[in-house]
C-alpha cells in the first residue's frame, strides 16, 4: 500500500528548478502561404514534459497580444476569448504533454507583394523561466471573384492571385487574357467557363497557373495542391474559338480542359508548352474540335489523358503519360472514338507526331476499328467511309499494334515499349515517378528508347523542348515534350 502512495506522490510532485524546462514537437510553427482574409487550416503543437517531476506554467500568451492574427487553443482553453490573448495556470505532469492548436487569419494589406507575419507563443514557467515558440506565415493579398461574368476585354496580371468562387464566365464576344505569371486559384467546385475567347501568354519563367485554392498540406510531405479533384476545370463552350494557351500549368482539377462541339468554324484551341496533370477525369476532352497541341504534357488522369470524339486534331512533340496513382481503373493515355449514344462524329484527322504515349499497362491507346462506320443520323456529319484518319508517326508508344495490314498506315516508325515485362517498369523510362510524394518528371532517362526516335524534320520546326532545352543539337531528337539532358 505504501508503494502505491509513493508512486502517487511522485506523479503529483512539481519542481521549480530552472533546469526543468519543456520540450516542443517543433522548434517553430510555420504555416503555408496564406491568402489574406481566408482562415488557415489548424497547426498542432505538442508541449512535452520529459522530466521526472511536474512543471507548472503560470502564463501562456501571444507576444503580439490582441493585435496578433493567430488564434491559439491550449488544452481546451481558447486564448482568443481573452482580451490580452493570455491564459494562466497550467500543469504538465511528469512524462505528460499538452496539445496546442493554432490557426491564423491575416488582414488584407492592399499589397501586391507577399509579406511575412510573425509572433511568439510565450510560456512563463513557475520557476520564472520564459520559453518561446516562434510562429510565422507568409500572406498574400488576392482578388476575389464570385459568380462573376466577364464582358468585354479583361486582363489578369501577375500582381496578385485571383481566387475564384463558383464559376468564372467569359461571355460571348469577350476576351480574357492571362498574362505571364497570372495565378487563378479555384475554390472547391469552382471552374472557368469560356464562351468568348481565352488567351494565356505565359512564359517558361512565368507560366500561367490554374489550380485549387488550398495552400496547406494534407500531410507534412504532401500539399493539397498535388491532389486531383480540388476544383472543377476549364470548359470551352461550343461557340468559343481561337483560344490560345501558351505555357499554362493546369493541375488538381476534376477535369482539365473540356472542349465542347463547335458551332462555328475555325480553330478551337492551340495549346503549346503547357502541362495538364493530376486530374480526376479527362485531361483534354474534345468533341468535333479543331485543336493543335505542341510541346505539351498531359499526364496522370483518372479518365483519359486525351479523349477525342471525332474532330480535327494534331499533337506534335507531346508527352501523354498515364501513371495515375489513385485508381487502377484509370483511363487510357489516348482514346479516339467516333460514336457516342448512337450518334456519329466524323474523325477528320488525329495526328500524333514525335509523341510519347505511355503509362501503366501493356496498351494505353484505344482507337476506332478500321471498318466501315455508318452514320446513325448525326446532324453535323454523315459519312460511309471507314474512320482511318488517325496517324501515329515517329512516336514512342506503350501499345499493341494490330497485325492486320489495314492498320499499317496508321502506325509509322513506331518505337514500342516492350510488353513482356511488368507494366510498372514502364515508368523506368522517365527521370522521376515518385508515387509517394506525387512528383513526376517525364524527361527520358539515359537508356530509354524514347531517346533519338523522333523525326528530325518535324523537330526542326520545334527546336526547343517545353523547358527550353535544345532537341536538335545532337541531330537525334527525343520523342515527347522533354529532351534528355545529362
Amino acid at each position: 500500500m505504501s508503494v502505491w502512495l509513493t508512486a502517487c506522490d511522485d506523479y503529483d510532485s512539481f519542481t521549480t528548478e530552472r533546469s526543468a524546462t519543456l520540450r516542443f514537437s517543433v522548434e517553430k510553427v510555420e504555416f503555408d502561404t496564406l491568402i489574406t482574409t481566408v482562415p488557415s487550416s489548424t497547426k498542432t503543437l505538442v508541449i512535452y514534459n520529459r522530466g521526472d517531476k511536474g512543471v507548472r506554467i503560470n502564463e501562456v500568451r501571444l507576444a503580439a497580444g490582441a493585435t496578433s492574427p493567430f488564434r491559439v487553443n491550449i488544452d481546451g482553453q481558447d486564448m482568443s476569448r481573452t482580451a490580452d490573448r493570455c491564459v494562466t495556470d497550467f500543469e504538465v505532469r511528469r512524462r505528460d504533454s499538452v496539445i496546442v492548436r493554432i490557426e491564423a487569419t491575416l488582414p488584407d494589406t492592399d499589397s501586391d507583394d507577399p509579406h511575412l507575419v510573425t509572433d511568439d507563443l510565450v510560456l512563463t514557467l513557475e520557476s520564472g523561466v520564459v520559453q518561446r515558440v516562434p510562429i510565422s506565415v507568409v500572406g498574400r493579398d488576392a482578388y476575389f471573384l464570385q459568380k462573376r461574368t466577364l464582358t468585354g476585354n479583361h486582363t489578369f496580371t501577375a500582381q496578385r492571385p485571383y481566387v475564384v468562387y463558383d464559376t468564372l464566365k467569359v461571355a460571348k464576344g469577350a476576351t480574357l487574357t492571362l498574362q505571364a505569371g497570372a495565378q487563378l486559384l479555384f475554390h472547391e467546385g469552382a471552374g472557368l467557363y469560356v464562351q468568348g475567347t481565352l488567351k494565356a501568354t505565359g512564359t517558361l519563367a512565368q507560366p500561367v497557373t490554374l489550380r485549387g485554392d488550398r495552400t496547406d498540406h494534407m500531410f507534412d510531405y504532401l500539399p493539397y495542391d498535388r491532389l486531383p479533384g480540388r476544383w472543377e476545370g476549364v470548359t470551352i463552350a461550343p461557340e468559343s474559338r481561337n483560344n490560345s494557351l501558351e505555357y499554362i500549368d493546369l493541375h488538381g482539377a476534376d477535369f482539365g480542359i473540356r472542349c465542347e462541339a463547335n458551332t462555328a468554324s475555325g480553330r478551337k484551341m492551340k495549346l503549346s508548352n503547357s502541362r495538364i496533370h493530376n486530374i480526376n477525369g479527362d485531361g483534354l476532352d474534345a468533341t468535333l474540335c479543331y485543336i493543335d497541341a505542341v510541346n505539351t504534357e498531359i499526364s496522370n488522369t483518372c479518365g483519359h489523358c486525351v479523349n477525342l470524339l471525332g474532330g480535327d486534331v494534331q499533337f506534335i512533340h507531346c508527352t501523354l503519360a498515364q501513371f495515375y496513382y489513385f485508381d487502377s481503373d484509370r483511363g487510357e493515355a489516348v482514346n479516339i472514338s467516333c460514336t457516342k449514344d448512337d450518334a456519329f462524329y466524323e474523325l477528320l484527322r488525329a495526328d500524333f507526331i514525335n509523341c510519347v504515349i505511355s503509362g501503366y499497362g501493356d496498351d494505353v491507346v484505344l482507337v476506332p476499328a478500321l471498318d466501315n462506320v455508318k452514320s446513325s443520323g448525326h446532324d453535323l456529319h454523315q459519312t460511309d467511309d471507314p474512320q482511318v484518319n488517325y496517324l501515329f508517326y515517329n512516336c514512342f508508344m506503350t501499345t499493341i499494334i494490330p497485325e492486320e495490314e489495314i492498320y499499317a498506315p496508321c502506325f509509322q516508325h513506331i518505337t514500342l515499349d516492350p510488353t513482356d515485362r511488368p507494366s510498372e517498369s514502364n515508368e523506368h523510362n522517365f527521370r522521376l515517378t515518385d508515387t509517394h510524394n506525387l512528383l513526376y518528371d517525364f524527361t527520358p532517362t539515359a537508356t530509354s528508347p524514347i531517346r533519338g526516335c523522333a523525326d528530325v524534320e518535324y523537330a526542326a520546326d520545334y527546336p526547343t523542348d517545353r523547358l527550353g532545352r535544345s532537341r536538335t543539337a545532337d541531330n537525334a531528337p527525343d520523342a515527347g515534350c522533354y529532351e534528355y539532358v545529362p
